[in-house]
């Protein structure tokens, strides 16, 4: 993981210090440990509070509050950089959080896990029956073992949604160009491509900034997704036979990302462009498509002024997705017992079947409570990858530092600066260095 300045420290802990949220509790009391009932429970997540998670958390905290009503409730925001950066730093401190949203993988769930930072929640598990709900691909990256690799051991999390990637495209922009229909294949998605170019349309809005430039990661990934075997994703995931990033859908793949690069699929100038700026420039029709997942479905369907719709990428064999992100507890926390019924109320049918009617993907929601037609055809597709066992993941989760490494090879190939080869051989070094420490 790259260094971290004390300027940088100090930055982060005053973003997670903010208790933000209007959903923060009552008069505050004084703080008591154990399973009381009473005192300050603390809650550290970064979800937007406008977001399906944002809003089921909302109605958590109303539930959690009912069951609890002497307990002063301190919802904190933070960002998932802010605490990805300092999670070591706080969950070492003397004033925890007594539950903490987490990222998931090797690189970040891991290493909390394996350095003693979080409590394993076997216990909780069985005692609520938390692995009935969460199962499959969905648990992979709750588990993780003393080395902190995914896939097995203790659990250290529990998820509450699903995600997967797939194309936003604008259907004017689509007929404008004589796209009559979605493409069912990479070829046929490539002439699509073509053909907005020709239109005067640029076909996907992208960013590939150090900082949350994530959209580029994305649309390499999901190229090497689309040629991959499971055994290729679960080899380089999960650390089991030796990958060769010079060979398969790695090669083929992120050689066919420069191509999209060279073609101007993508655009240009995305070193300095978050996803953030990809989003607006997709919203105010600046593009034909954007690259996302389905934490950007309710903004879209909110914001958009156009007609759209969504797809996977054509004709892949694995998308790329995964379980949300996880709520853990902190080997420190003061209120364990409140940090595993806060859980269990976001695994709620209440919590749950909200998350789903505002399309967030709920992994214990109840489809059938789903009534928006477009809301549901999310849902379906998402149920059927999961059951096909045919999602991906991401691709920064099996080794430490891997995020930053890749954000920055993204920028240097988009910038034209580095070629598939080079990033290939960089990206072997650096995941070989990191799978054997």
């Amino acid at each position: 993981m790259r260094a971290i300045s004390r300027r940088q420290v100090l930055a982060g802990l005053g973003a997670l210090s903010v208790s933000a949220l209007a959903l923060t509790a009552c008069n505050p009391s004084s703080q008591q440990s154990g399973s009381s009932g009473s005192g300050t429970f603390k809650i550290l997540q970064y979800e937007d509070p406008t977001t399906p998670q944002g809003q089921g958390w909302q109605k958590a905290v109303e539930l959690f509050k009912a069951k609890h009503p002497d307990v002063n409730v301190d919802v904190q925001q933070t960002s998932f950089e802010a605490f990805r950066q300092n999670a070591k730093i706080l969950l070492s401190g003397n004033d925890v959080p007594d539950v903490v949203e987490f990222n998931k993988g090797n690189a970040d769930g891991g290493q909390l896990a394996s350095q003693g930072l979080l409590e394993s929640l076997n216990d909780a598990v069985a005692k609520f029956g938390w692995d009935k709900k969460v199962t499959g691909s969905m648990a992979a990256f709750a588990k993780y073992d003393q080395d902190g690799k995914a896939g097995s051991g203790d659990w250290y999390g529990i998820p509450n949604v699903g995600e997967y990637v797939y194309f936003y495209y604008n259907k004017a922009k689509f007929a404008k160009a004589g796209i009559t229909e979605t493409p069912k294949d990479l070829a046929s998605f490539e002439m699509a491509m073509d053909k907005l170019k020709a239109a005067g349309e640029l076909p996907i809005s992208s960013s590939a900034s150090t900082s949350q430039g994530f959209n580029q990661m994305w649309v390499w990934y999901s190229l090497i997704s689309a040629q991959a075997s499971r055994k290729e994703i679960d080899d380089f995931m999960f650390i089991k036979d030796k990958t060769d990033f010079h060979s398969g859908a790695w090669k083929s793949g992120t050689e066919r990302f420069q191509q999209w690069i060279d073609k101007g699929y993508v655009g240009d100038q995305l070193g300095g462009l978050s996803f953030e700026q990809a989003t607006v420039n997709f919203l105010s029709e600046k593009a034909a498509m954007l690259p996302w997942n389905n934490g950007m479905f309710a903004r879209i369907r909110k914001d958009a002024s156009f007609d759209w719709g969504f797809f996977i990428m054509p004709g892949a064999k694995l998308s790329m997705g995964s379980s949300g992100h996880l709520w853990g507890v902190p080997a420190k926390s003061k209120n364990k017992e409140l940090a595993y019924d806060w859980i269990e109320t976001t695994l709620s049918p209440e919590v749950q079947n909200l998350i789903g009617q505002k399309g967030g993907l709920p992994l214990a929601g109840d489809i059938n409570a789903i009534s928006d037609p477009l809301t549901k055809e999310l849902t379906e597709k998402f149920n059927d990858v999961v059951k096909a066992d045919t999602l991906s993941f991401y691709p920064d989760y099996p080794v430490p530092g891997f995020l930053d490494f890749i954000q920055n090879h993204m920028q240097a190939m988009s910038n034209k600066n580095e070629t598939a080869s080079q990033y290939l051989d960089a990206l072997q070094t650096f995941y070989d260095k990191g799978t054997k420490s």
